[in-house]
């Protein structure tokens, strides 16, 4: 269950607090920018998440793959996560999907009708 309170449906607000918790964890994801460190973290998930000093909770998120968690555990972007998402062969769109409650197929279709419509 999330702490955070969604402003708009959907999103949250990223704070200064949100920010200090989630350092380490969008430090690990933008370095798989490299490829060297995503051979590292294919090898052991493990033992790469714990390099970086993640909690628990933020480890156990991105071994799990809980990509709304990493986002309600400090994940700052989807421009740090897509890092990850995309070792797993996962596109923006797929993301999308996800933190909507659509299938991947729903949300491009959503996209393509020209988005949701707010208020």
């Amino acid at each position: 269950m999330s702490t955070l309170t969604p402003v708009v449906e959907g999103a949250y607000v990223y704070d200064t607090k949100l920010s200090n918790q989630g350092r380490n964890l969008n430090r690990m994801c933008f370095s798989l920018k490299d490829a060297e460190n995503r051979e590292k973290f294919q090898a052991d998930e493990v033992a790469y998440c714990n390099a970086y000093n993640l909690t628990e909770e933020q480890k156990q998120a991105v071994l799990d793959r809980d990509w709304i968690s990493m986002i309600e555990k400090g994940g700052a972007s989807i421009f740090y996560i897509i890092k990850l998402a995309a070792i797993d062969r996962k596109s923006m769109q797929d993301l999308g999907g996800i933190f909507t409650g659509m299938t991947t197929d729903e949300f491009v279709a959503e996209l393509r009708a020209g988005g949701r419509k707010f208020g």
